[in-house]
C-alpha cells in the first residue's frame, strides 16, 4: 500500500511540472477579419501551421510560443480571392513561404487574460506585436488526452509588413482596410 502511494505522489508530482505542448492543428484555427468596401469583413484563416509552447501547470505559466504558418494555405471561402492573396500583391507565397511567431516570454495564465509580446515575421518583415492570451482551461478527452484551450487574439496593420495593395472606391475609401484582427483558437497537446 504504502509502495502504490508514493507511486501516485510520483505520477501526481510529473503531472505539474512544465510541459512541452505542440498546436493540435485539428482543433485549432489560425485566423483573421479585415474590412472590406468601408462597411463590412472579410474573414479567413490559414489551413496549414504548426506550433509549440511551455505550460508550467505549478507556475500558472505558459513560455516560449513558437508557431509556423504557411501562407500559401490561406482560405477566405473565395478561391479567386484566394489566388490574389498568394501572388505579388499580398504575400508573395513563392518568395516567402512561411508566416512565424516568437515569444521567449513568459505568462501567466489568467482567464481574463495576459499581454504576449513577440516576434511575428511576415512578407520578409520582422515586428513585435502584442497580443492577448486568455487561458480558458484545461480538459481531458474521452482517451485520457489533456488539451490546454487558449483564445489568442490582437490587431496588427498589414502595412507594416509591406502587404500595401488597395484600390479607391468611387464613392471614396478603399477596399480593404488596414488593421487585420487575429483571431486564433488554439489547442495544446502534449508532444
Amino acid at each position: 500500500m504504502k509502495k502504490i502511494l508514493i507511486l501516485v505522489l510520483m505520477l501526481g508530482g510529473f503531472s505539474l511540472q512544465a510541459s512541452d505542448l505542440k498546436l493540435d492543428a485539428s482543433h485549432s484555427r489560425i485566423g483573421f477579419k479585415v474590412p472590406h468596401l468601408m462597411i463590412s469583413s472579410v474573414y479567413g484563416n490559414f489551413n496549414n501551421f504548426h506550433g509549440d509552447f511551455k505550460y508550467d501547470e505549478k507556475k500558472g505559466t505558459f513560455s516560449d510560443f513558437q508557431v509556423s504558418i504557411d501562407p500559401s494555405s490561406i482560405n477566405t471561402a473565395d478561391p479567386k480571392r484566394d489566388k490574389h492573396l498568394r501572388g505579388e500583391d499580398f504575400f508573395d507565397v513563392k518568395k516567402y513561404s512561411e508566416i512565424k511567431f516568437v515569444s521567449d516570454k513568459t505568462i501567466r495564465a489568467k482567464k481574463g487574460g495576459s499581454e504576449l509580446k513577440g516576434n511575428l515575421t511576415m512578407h520578409g518583415v520582422t515586428k513585435e506585436i502584442s497580443l492577448k492570451v486568455k487561458f480558458k482551461g484545461v480538459m481531458m478527452d474521452p482517451w485520457g488526452n489533456r488539451h490546454l484551450i487558449l483564445e489568442i487574439s490582437g490587431t496588427i496593420n498589414r502595412k507594416d509588413f509591406g502587404l500595401n495593395w488597395n484600390k479607391s472606391l468611387d464613392q471614396g475609401g478603399v477596399m480593404v482596410g488596414d488593421e487585420v484582427e487575429l483571431i486564433v483558437e488554439a489547442q495544446g497537446v502534449d508532444k
